[in-house]
């Protein structure tokens, strides 16, 4: 009995052994993956190169297929595929990040893996390729990542064959260079791709150009949890009914600037957790159910259309921690109820309408990171009880109308408070003295305290070793910056505003400024006196105008090798101009020395090559002649050379610059006639602004030159928004209140009256030859221009008439041709047709007959016209008598070439007339007999002709 028991036992055993082996052989045996999808998967290895530039940059993980070794039997082992346990299919293919280039069609070897359920690509650059209409081949797929790969094209409609998919993400498939999105879905359409594709649950559209409205068909995937529509094109409204799908816990319609939409009541239970609607044209005010969303974790308005009061119900989001309603309409108060909000990390409010005070409630987000509230109508102080958001690392106020006594103290025990500004408002600063400099201070990389009243540098920023940004302007800080400035963050400085302060100096600074980093350094408008500061090597943008900086300028500014905007206008710098500054680095590209003492010649040998667009040397000493090496600057948009001691012909050569806006040389000595261009050569072909006043130029105004300047003829860009002439700034810093740009501006007469213009726009149009001693008639051809706002040819010799070819210059606001010769009648079209006519002078010349009426020439006063005798009707208090108040014929006013009226006419007829009489009256005296036999012919012959 126990021999045959223990005989059962032994089979047993041996059954189960040999069962268990062959199940570990089978299962084995299963795992490795088939030849031929080995093969498939070894040449889309080799279809593909690494991108060792991408590796190295750190854009991509590792190169997944260095592991893919044709030694290696079993592929399921390699990186990034995934086999079925039982038959040893591929399933799953994760190439993302993997360094991957090269191009990829539908004869790809990838195509033969018929099994795929996952396909990522993600992260690799394939090369623009379009995407492979075969995907629609591989029917299990149900996850599909062709993220961030440069695909380009049209989405094929194949795609919407995989009716398995769960997720799908096309997004960011974006160029660099230049930007732009590479994707299309147009045919098929959203709708299209989507409709059959019932089971998604994630889906990232984002930078792929649709450029329609979204189907409400996407409110039928009611399995769908994510839903990424960024920048897309987007247009019409929203689909309220997909705010209702059970399942939807993110949307994200960031950058569509033509989406509109509201925010619907939210009485429906919902997993809401990330609403992102950023510039976007969603409108309307916050309903108070959407404290409803008991999910919301981040919710993003920021740069909408919202309006109305924030609802106090927003505080009961107990989950909430990213809040941004900045750059909206909104009003009242800021709901005291956002305190409740424990776990918030962000409060973005900035650019509202929100007045009151700022809540003490919101300290009692100790979560919070980031608190900005800048560009409100908030008054009050900040609260004193703002050290008790210990994590705060960036905090923002300005431009509100706060004021009130504000204790530095209070933020520099926030250890974590790394972004501080407070400028714009009406504190009194009150910084911590030499007491409290033992104890631990917040480390500040940007700080902003414009308008802070403060009279003396701040204390705190001597331990203060980390600073990015510091800016103290305008302030009432006197004296000179103190020696301990120069050990401020002195490795890491990249901003400095010191302007509009009233410094007299640099209290023992070394003669290059210590600051190794700096990018941008402003001293404007100061008293500082002595020499020019050199800032390091590092700067790019350098402005000390409006200061009593004296001596020459300093040759180290040449080695500023990065330099791009170099501004010492208005100080009291003399010598000569250093060459060095000619042949400066292909950095620069703003010069502007303006109202100086500056003398001797303008520096010579413009580099070759050079990037100069704006030279602004007006208002010095210089003398000479104009060096045609300035011809070099073939960017070169603006060029100032007004108020020096030039003596030069015109520089016609200059017309060759294709660039060239603004051409200023008033007020020097230029001399001769300007001769015109010669037949179909092109010269200023952008030139919109030229300014000749105050010179000695002659001869007949320059018809030809008129004829040429097409862009004030035809402006691009007229109907667009204003533009003005600004300079970018190519500074590497990121930081926030940094300007980025720097603006032209320009001194011309407008109106009468000297005008300065602290910005560009770029559709004014003028021509400004007053002052010179041009001769001969105004030409026609004056009207073809017909883009001018200010026209000035005062203080000439011209004769002849007023043309009425200038009534075609219908953008005109400014016309002054006084103090000339002109004569004639002021043609009646100049009052019909110039309804933009805010300014005329036509006084001190020899107009005649009746002052044209209505339009503007009804605001005008009688100064206009003052001077002219033969002038009547209002403004002037002489009446116009019967004949002089006709109309003169056409002959004489319409061509506006002769400019005579009826008397002048009697007037030669009469003087004719009685020099005639003089002289028969000799001739018959002397010569009588000669007179008789000359003249008594021919009325003897008609005599007898009549009688036969």
């Amino acid at each position: 009995m126990r021999l045959s028991l223990a005989f059962a036992c032994f089979l047993f055993i041996v059954t189960l052994f040999q069962f268990t082996a062959f199940s570990f052989l089978s299962e084995q045996r299963a795992v490795l993956c088939h030849s031929d999808e080995r093969l498939a998967l070894l040449q889309l290895k080799d279809s593909f190169i690494i991108d060792k530039q991408a590796l190295a940059a750190g854009f991509c993980a590792y190169p997944k297929v260095d592991s893919w070794d044709s030694q290696k039997v079993d592929c399921c082992s390699w990186d990034g595929i995934e086999c079925d346990k039982i038959t040893g299919v591929v399933i799953g293919l994760d190439l993302s990040s993997s360094c991957l280039y090269g191009s990829i069609n539908s004869t790809s070897s990838l195509f033969r893996l018929l099994r795929l359920q996952k396909l990522n690509l993600a992260n690799n650059h394939l090369n623009y390729s379009l995407i492979p209409y075969a995907l629609g081949n591989l029917s299990m797929l149900t996850y599909l990542n062709l993220s961030s790969s440069v695909f380009s094209g049209q989405i094929p409609s194949e795609i919407s064959k995989l009716y398995r998919l769960s997720s799908l993400d096309f997004s960011n498939n974006w160029d660099t260079n230049p930007s732009q999105r590479l994707l299309v879905l147009e045919k098929p359409d959203v709708k299209s791709l989507i409709q059959n594709l019932t089971n998604l649950k994630y889906l990232s559209l984002s930078y792929v150009v649709v450029a329609s409205p979204i189907p409400s068909v996407l409110a039928n995937l009611s399995s769908l949890t994510s839903l990424y529509l960024e920048s897309c094109g987007l247009q019409g409204m929203f689909p309220l009914a997909i705010f209702r799908l059970p399942n939807l816990e993110t949307i994200w319609l960031v950058d569509n600037l033509d989406l509109t939409g509201y925010l619907l009541e939210f009485n429906f239970s919902n997993k809401l957790k990330k609403l992102a609607l950023w510039n976007t044209s969603f409108s309307g005010e916050l309903p108070d159910s959407i404290e409803n969303l008991n999910s919301l974790e981040f919710l993003g308005l920021g740069h909408c259309n919202f309006s109305g009061s924030v609802p106090s119900t927003l505080g009961n989001l107990p989950d909430l921690k990213f809040l941004d309603l900045a750059i909206n309409s909104f009003t009242g108060s800021v709901p005291p109820t956002l305190g409740n909000l424990t776990k918030l990390d962000t409060l973005d409010l900035h650019d509202n309408y929100f007045t009151g005070f700022i809540p003490s409630e919101l300290t009692n987000l100790t979560q919070l990171t980031s608190l900005n509230l800048l560009g409100n109508k908030l008054h009050g102080s900040v609260p004193s009880s703002i050290s008790r958001l210990e994590k705060l690392k960036f905090f923002d106020c300005d431009d509100n109308r706060l004021g009130g006594i504000l204790e530095m103290d209070a933020f520099l025990e926030l250890k974590d408070l790394q972004y501080l500004f407070l400028s714009l408002n009406n504190f009194y600063l009150v910084s911590p003295g030499n007491s409290n400099a033992t104890r631990p201070q917040a480390q500040l990389v940007d700080i902003g305290l414009r308008h802070c009243h403060l009279r003396e540098f701040p204390y705190f920023l001597r331990n203060q070793h980390r600073l990015q940004l510091l800016d103290l302007s305008p302030n009432n800080i006197e004296g000179r910056i103190p020696q301990w400035m120069s050990k401020v963050s002195v490795e890491t400085l990249l901003f400095l505003d010191l302007s509009n302060n009233s410094l007299i100096g640099f209290d023992d600074f070394p003669l290059v400024l210590p600051w190794s980093k700096l990018q941008y350094l402003k001293l404007d408008s100061n008293i500082l006196r002595g020499s020019l500061p050199v800032p390091p090597l590092s700067t790019v943008f350098y402005s000390i105008s409006n200061n009593s900086l004296n001596g020459e300028i300093p040759r180290l500014l040449c080695n500023l090798s990065s330099l791009s905007i170099l501004d010492f206008s208005y100080n009291n710098m003399s010598g000569g101009i250093p060459v060095c500054l000619s042949n400066f680095s292909k950095s620069l590209l703003v010069l502007k020395v303006r109202s100086n003492q500056l003398d001797g010649p303008i520096p010579s040998g413009w580099a070759t090559g050079n990037r100069l667009k704006m030279i602004d040397l007006s208002k010095n000493k210089l003398q000479e002649k104009i060096p045609k090496s300035l011809m070099e600057c073939k960017m070169l948009e603006y060029l100032d050379l007004g108020n020096n001691q030039i003596r030069d012909a015109f520089p016609s050569w200059l017309g060759s610059l294709p660039e060239l806006n603004i051409l200023i040389l008033s007020s020097n000595a230029f001399y001769g006639r300007m001769e015109n261009p010669k037949l179909n050569l092109i010269v200023f072909p952008k030139l919109r602004i030229i300014d000749l006043s105050h010179n000695r130029f002659n001869g007949t105004l320059p018809w030809g030159y008129f004829e040429r300047w097409i862009s004030m003829k035809n402006l691009d860009g007229k109907n667009s928004p204003p533009k003005y002439m600004l300079e970018s700034l190519d500074m590497r810093i990121n930081l926030m209140h940094v300007p980025r740009d720097y603006d032209y501006s320009m001194t011309i007469t407008n109106k009468g009256m000297e005008m300065k213009y602290p910005k560009i726009i770029r559709t004014l149009v003028a021509i400004d030859f007053s002052s010179n001693r041009f001769d001969g008639e105004i030409p026609k051809l004056i009207g073809k221009l017909k883009e001018l706002h200010l026209l000035n040819f005062s203080n000439n010799n011209l004769v002849g008439g007023i043309p009425v070819a200038i009534a075609k210059l219908t953008n005109l606001e400014s016309l002054d041709l006084s103090q000339n010769k002109l004569v004639g009648r002021i043609p009646m079209e100049l009052s019909t047709q110039l309804t933009f006519l805010s300014f005329l002078n036509v006084s001190h010349n020899r107009l005649t007959g009746l002052i044209p009426g209505g339009g503007q020439f009804e605001t005008f006063q009688s100064s206009s016209f003052d001077g002219n005798l033969g002038l009547c009707g209002k403004p002037l208090l002489k009446e116009c008598s019967n004949n002089s108040g006709s109309l003169a014929p056409p002959s004489l006013t319409s061509s506006g070439e002769f400019g005579l009226d009826w008397k002048v006419v009697l007037l030669g007829y009469g003087c004719g007339f009685l020099f005639g009489v003089v002289i028969g009256h000799v001739v018959i005296k002397k010569k009588p007999d000669w007179f008789a036999n000359t003249f008594s012919k021919f009325p003897t012959r008609r005599r007898r002709r009549h009688v036969l």
